[in-house]
């Protein structure tokens, strides 16, 4: 191949600069999960215990699928499809198979922000009285007795569910640095002022203190259940949005000298740094309840998730003095957290969908908002919405999400064994470099332990079917997703790339890129050293 031939692509768009990819990252992996997830986890499993096997696993699996996921999506500069294409070409299947779990979780996760965006205006007054469970399933979603799919929307979520897609859709069409790093640069800071004031707030009322003792307070006799650790690497990996394709797809868009693995060791900390504050104000809030109701926090229920959010947390904010501005703080930080990373998921399908096309970044915008708005409401705006949410959930996450971690390992590393490519391109750009730790986490260490994971997964459905939801629902709900991503990733593999440099695109060699930062280095010291000499330029 040419060099010619090789610059004769046409350019990327890419992040203005680095921030720009940090901040982008950071939105994407500080989410609800962070917020309602992890402290639950985390209590269910030992307490302050659990952050041995949780940093085991930050080391182990997070960082190390982090830094796989960015070295793919910027050493062959394209979202999963292409790049996975570019990496093999019979690894495109895979590159879809992330597209089209991203596009799933971008139809329910909308919903999730709608009720959030709904309950900010109903903490003005505390619309849901004394009785925060009955509000929200019957009174605000008006959720059918039976499992099944209803056609009957529900007005109140139908309209904020249509606000977040107008608002997604306007903010995707405006581009990768007018549209999304800008809505990142205002939604980041606020979501951390905001969640910093409610965790001070929190930490100064009545029990407090023994919530946030409870959480951290260490069980380490539960560090012997393998289901503990288990859930330490089922969390982290779900934590860091990592394995369905947006640090793939947001180190695409890396210009050609980044630091990879320096960027990802921010993104990553900074995710876990999130996550220990909120657990902290989650439970220093449990704690408050648990005090004002005269009882313990393992007499709560709802510890995490969207009982969490939506139950728990109301009944919480009618006994707090200032709830209602508490509230409004609370689920305002939400929508943030939610908002933020419905775009990233949002960019995973766009990309690949104009890395196939062509398309210009408005058309492709408007297309998967519409694409992906129009079942959203459908599926979600409804009295039905929440329980195929709750399965649809369930089954692209544990089997989807999961399958497309253990296919990318073991293609990647065992069958292509693209392993030492990948790391010699990283540690051309890096200032951290990687060894052969990294290599075996890949190779060996993360892709058994999430086999294992996504093995028991499988079982449990089968055996035990999910939420006491009937067959039937679980089967064309839960099952029918998992069907339609597989034919839906081998059915887009068939169509033709038409874009130029889909089949002729060369990545850069490891030797260049490392000269190319070795001199920008030089550089940019001699320049530095310059200004500080006297009479230097200034």
């Amino acid at each position: 191949m040419t060099a010619s031939t090789k610059n004769s692509a046409p350019e990327r768009e890419t992040w203005g600069k680095r921030s720009a990819f940090i901040i982008a990252a950071i939105s994407s992996a500080v989410g609800l999960g962070n917020i309602w997830r992890f402290p639950g986890v985390a209590y269910e499993n030992g307490g302050g215990a659990f952050l041995i096997p949780y940093l085991v696993a930050f080391l182990t699996a997070g960082l190390p699928i982090l830094f796989l996921d960015s070295a793919i999506g910027h050493k062959f500069r394209a979202a999963p499809p292409l790049a996975f294409k570019r990496l093999n070409r019979k690894a495109e299947p895979l590159g879809w198979w992330q597209v089209g779990v991203s596009f799933l979780i971008l139809t329910y996760y909308s919903v999730i922000i709608a009720w959030a965006l709904g309950f900010v205006w109903f903490s003005f007054g505390r619309q849901w009285g004394d009785d925060a469970v009955g509000f929200f399933t019957g009174d605000y979603l008006q959720l059918a007795d039976a499992p099944g799919v209803t056609f009957e929307f529900v007005p109140a979520v139908l309209l904020t569910l249509l606000i977040v897609w107008i608002a997604a859709i306007i903010v995707m069409s405006l581009g990768l640095r007018r549209g999304l790093d800008r809505a990142n640069r205002v939604t980041l800071p606020l979501l951390v002022i905001v969640f910093v004031i409610i965790v001070i707030y929190a930490m100064t009322l009545p029990g407090a203190w023994d919530g946030i003792n409870q959480f951290f307070e260490p069980d380490f006799a539960a560090l012997a259940n393998p289901g503990v650790w288990l859930a330490a690497y089922g969390h982290i990996f779900f934590s860091f949005s990592i394995a369905f394709g947006i640090m793939l797809t947001y180190s695409s868009y890396m210009k050609r000298r980044s630091d990879l693995a320096g960027s990802g060791v921010v993104v990553a900390f900074a995710n876990c740094a999130f996550e220990i504050l909120a657990g902290i104000g989650v439970f220093a809030a449990l704690g408050f309840l648990a005090f004002s109701q005269n009882v313990q926090i393992d007499d709560l229920d709802g510890l995490s998730g969207v009982a969490l959010a939506f139950m728990t947390f109301p009944t919480l904010l009618s006994e707090m003095p200032g709830g209602a501005f508490m509230g409004v703080l609370f689920f305002g930080s939400l929508v943030l957290a939610g908002f933020s990373s419905l775009l990233s998921i949002y960019q995973v399908v766009t990309g690949s969908i104009q890395d196939k096309t062509g398309w210009s970044t408005r058309r492709v915008a408007v297309t998967v908002g519409l694409a992906a708005g129009i079942p959203s409401v459908v599926l979600f705006g409804t009295t039905s919405g929440l329980n195929v949410l709750d399965v649809l959930d369930a089954f692209v996450n544990n089997i989807g999400v999961t399958g497309s971690a253990v296919a990318t390992l073991v293609l990647v590393a065992w069958v292509f064994r693209a392993v030492p490519s990948l790391r010699a391109h990283l540690n051309a750009l890096s200032s951290l470099k990687l060894g052969p730790i990294w290599t075996i986490a890949v190779t060996a260490v993360t892709p058994v332990i999430l086999a294992v994971i996504l093995v028991r997964g499988i079982a449990e459905y089968i055996t035990e079917g999910y939420g006491g939801f009937p067959t039937w629902f679980i089967t064309t709900i839960g099952w029918g997703a998992i069907a339609l991503l597989a034919i839906f990733s081998f059915a887009m593999s068939y169509r033709k790339y038409r874009r130029a440099d889909a089949e002729t695109f060369v990545p850069d060699e490891p030797e260049q890129l490392h000269t190319e930062m070795t001199d920008l280095i030089t550089v940019a010291r001699e320049t530095s050293a310059q200004r500080r000499t006297p009479g230097g330029t200034r």
